[in-house]
């Protein structure tokens, strides 16, 4: 099974799916396999892992420090595609790398990586929709499916061309802005995950700015997927995996009762 049947089978489970992120290497090297371990026993369907870059433009304060302890930790492409092939038998896991760390390794040989570890999905937030078709179509060939980005900002035709890209999902950015805790669920987001719907075939997913239970409950009712970052890195920088998987298990519940399944 590649990696665009695992995706959909873990967006096909009556309710939202959930997609919590950790950043590779922290808080340490062997932190974030227990992180992944919490994220899991949480009930997660899908791990996102974020590969450590020193310029992550999209992400806000606390991925930004997360990564930065990353880098600091030793944590590189190697680790960090080691330690999503640790997991990706076990979850559908989904890589998100800057397009930099691609290019330096060469596009060849990280597609090769990428599908020998297993990897389900990859998001490039640095990789312009227009420039991405050869590389969607070189990692869909490896078995990993490609997995664009949507903003508030992208335009009609632009959610035409993603949706012919979208061979996983597509990751909706809540917010004209970068990664971040938000209680609420940023306004604008029910019209955008109502756009693209309108546009693409694929699973939409929500991430950027949902910090709450509450937040991903309202999310619940438009989107396929919800992705929690920041709150969950803040959360195991304060007290460790096991707080945040506790967390993650309340929104697990949330999603679950949104969708009148209880728990």
């Amino acid at each position: 099974m590649g990696g665009r049947e695992r995706l959909l089978g873990a967006f096909s489970k009556g309710r939202p799916a959930l997609i919590p992120y950790l950043t590779a290497g922290y808080p340490s090297l062997g932190g974030a396999r227990e992180v992944a371990e919490a994220y899991l026993e949480a009930g997660a369907d899908v791990l996102e892992v974020g590969v450590p870059f020193s310029d992550p433009l999209a992400d806000g304060p606390t991925i930004q420090d997360t990564t930065a302890r990353a880098l600091e930790n030793g944590a590189d492409v190697d680790y960090s595609l080691g330690l999503a092939g640790e997991f990706s038998g076990r979850a559908p896991v989904v890589v998100l790398v800057y397009y930099n760390l691609i290019f330096a390794r060469g596009v060849e040989r990280f597609v090769r990586e990428a599908g020998e570890a297993g990897i389900s999905g990859v998001v490039i937030p640095d990789l312009p929709v227009d420039e991405a078709g050869d590389f969607a179509r070189a990692m869909e060939d490896a078995g990993v499916a490609f997995c664009p980005l949507a903003a508030p900002t992208s335009t009609d035709r632009r959610l035409e061309e993603i949706g012919r890209l979208a061979s996983g999902f597509v990751y909706c950015v809540s917010v004209a802005g970068v990664t971040g805790v938000r209680e609420k669920l940023p306004p604008g987001a029910v019209e955008l995950l109502r756009r693209v719907r309108a546009k693409v075939s694929a699973p939409v997913a929500l991430g950027f700015g949902i910090g709450s239970a509450e937040a991903a409950r309202e999310a619940a009712g438009e989107a396929d997927g919800i992705i929690i970052g920041s709150r969950l890195m803040q959360l195991v920088g304060e007290g460790g995996p096991e707080r945040a998987g506790r967390w993650l298990q309340e929104v697990r519940a949330a999603l679950s009762e949104s969708a009148g399944g209880g728990h």
